[in-house]
């Protein structure tokens, strides 16, 4: 059974979007598999976290899990006996505004009833109405292009392609998996908006992806190859010699796919960071370093 979201998170059951957010990225930046190569525990709490995130993220799921009306992992709870399914129906990883043709709205059904025969006993056809559900994806999947298996209401199961490049908001039709149509009409269609969760590492401009990636002193100073993480898969990049945090790279096409096979470009900003412990050697140097005491990082700042 999955652990309760707002303990997986760390954060209390009034949190706000925001600290859910901030929770998550936190978590992810300390728990991704690409920081923690072969730590399968970390990997492990890596995927609770984002599930955890996957829920709280979505207003829809949250209030339904804080109801009670979904567990943990998303799942319905059992409905009581006099329980009545209204417009909204749960398909797993969606949320839908509206649901199946038996909770249409007393409209459509007074529609069907005054239009179902023609003078001579032909019937009219009228279109299924269209189904608005939401994805969740992965950040990576939205870069690099995916397919998921999904579910709809009606029972169908679906491989939807998400294309490369895909943006947070944007919406993908199914046709012909909306609503059945009535007398013989054709089905409306399902729309699927996309809601792209933040990665830990990246930050999206576009096509570009731009990222911070650590260097050690010895790194900065003389130059060093290095290996570096991109959505396109890891690369060796290389480190000029007196490279300085704040310093920037770039690495041509290791972004954001496109539909013509084409990528964007990394952008990935040096930070230098110093060994965890002191280190008695490196202290030693600097102290009888006459050329780093004489200079002045803060000279021309004004304030």
């Amino acid at each position: 059974m999955a652990k309760d979201p707002y303990e997986t998170l760390g954060v209390a059951r009034t949190a706000t979007a925001e600290d859910i957010r901030k929770a998550y990225r936190k978590l992810a930046k300390k728990l991704h598999p690409d920081l923690n190569p072969g730590d399968r525990s970390a990997e492990a709490r890596f995927k609770e976290v984002s599930a955890a995130y996957d829920l709280l993220s979505d207003p829809e799921k949250r209030r339904r899990f804080d109801a009670g009306e979904i567990d943990a992992e998303g799942q319905e709870r059992p409905r009581g006996p006099f329980f009545r399914d209204h417009a909204t129906a749960d398909a797993g990883p969606f949320r839908t505004r509206r649901g199946p043709r038996a909770a249409r709205s007393g409209i459509e059904d007074l529609f069907e009833d005054l239009f179902a025969e023609r003078e001579g006993g032909e019937r009219f056809a009228f279109p299924g109405g269209d189904l608005s559900l939401r994805l969740t994806v992965p950040f990576l999947d939205a870069v690099n292009g995916a397919t998921a298996r999904v579910s709809l209401p009606g029972g169908d199961v679906i491989d939807l392609k998400i294309p490369p490049g895909a943006t947070d908001g944007q919406v993908l039709r199914l046709r012909g998996k909306g609503l059945p149509g009535i007398n013989g009409g054709p089905p409306g269609d399902a729309l699927v908006e996309l809601a792209v969760m933040p990665h830990p590492l990246y930050r999206r401009e576009g096509d570009t992806i731009r990222y911070e990636l650590p260097v050690s002193l010895a790194e900065a100073v003389l130059g060093a190859k290095v290996e570096a993480p991109t959505p396109a898969g890891r690369v060796m990049l290389t480190v000029p010699p007196g490279s300085n945090t704040g310093s920037v790279l770039r690495l041509r096409g290791r972004g954001v796919a496109r539909p013509d096979g084409t990528r964007g470009d990394c952008i990935v900003t040096l930070k230098v960071v110093l060994p965890p412990k002191p280190d008695a050697a490196l202290e030693q140097f600097l102290r009888g370093w006459e050329a780093g005491r004489r200079h002045d990082p803060r000279a021309g700042l004004e304030g």
